[in-house]
């Protein structure tokens, strides 16, 4: 298996189950080059499950095809290592799988998301802001073609939120990312396909389908009508 290479789409060949409870019914999702795909959905409705079922971590979910080795993972968390300097932590995968790190381009990558002249820092002298840049110069270090995130922005506060908003979306523009969210808003500024995930099992149903450049306006008339209807559609599943 390549790790450049992304298969077009990926699905569950049956419903995931803990025990005798199934919690997340079999899903498809069709994947391609610069497509960004968000998933909605209450606190414990099984969004970050799903994330690591794609993943392959979780033993008793059957996703095909496998797709372990061409996924680089961002969390809500930076997950930095307090004892690396950034240059470091942006190596570690390398390091762990035995690999020679690339220092130049990790160098390199700090530099795109801000970050050149901080190399040497540790993770505690950096705002939370400049954490998640790190984080995801790290998830670029890593160069597949999947990249799955779960709630990576939501530690942000508004400013440094629509910033990394940005950046993303210009470093991350060629890459297939799946991302979870609670933010109807952040769905819409970002994904190009939107899905909610409900009820018992967790059932995933495509929302919103937004057109133009990312991010995208969400106060524009063009996009007003998706965000109440999706906000509408979450509230009506907490009811």
């Amino acid at each position: 298996m390549r790790h450049d290479t992304l298969p077009t789409s990926v699905h569950s060949d049956s419903a995931l189950a803990f025990g005798a409870q199934a919690v997340l019914a079999p899903f498809a999702l069709d994947l391609a080059p610069g497509r960004w795909i968000a998933v909605l959905g209450q606190s414990g409705i099984g969004k970050s499950t799903m994330l690591r079922a794609l993943a392959g971590l979780l033993p008793q979910a059957r996703v095909t095809p496998d797709l372990r080795g061409r996924i680089a993972w961002m969390a809500q968390t930076d997950l930095l290592l307090p004892w690396l300097p950034l240059v470091d932590n942006l190596c570690l995968g390398a390091r762990l799988r035995g690999e020679t790190p690339d220092t130049e381009r990790a160098r390199a990558l700090l530099g795109q998301v801000g970050l050149g002249e901080r190399e040497s820092a540790l993770p505690a002298t950096l705002s939370g802001g400049m954490r998640q840049r790190a984080a995801l110069a790290r998830t670029l270090m890593e160069d597949r073609p999947l990249v799955l995130m779960d709630e990576p922005f939501a530690a942000l506060d508004l400013v440094n939120k629509r910033k990394l908003h940005q950046l993303s979306a210009e470093l991350l523009a060629a890459r297939c990312v799946i991302f979870v969210t609670h933010d109807p808003a952040e769905a819409l500024s970002l994904a190009d396909h939107i899905y909610i995930l409900a009820g018992t099992p967790a059932t995933l149903t495509l929302a919103a389908e937004p057109s133009g450049a990312r991010p995208r306006d969400v106060l524009a008339p063009e996009h007003v009508a998706a965000l109440r209807a999706i906000q509408a559609t979450l509230l009506a599943e907490a009811a």
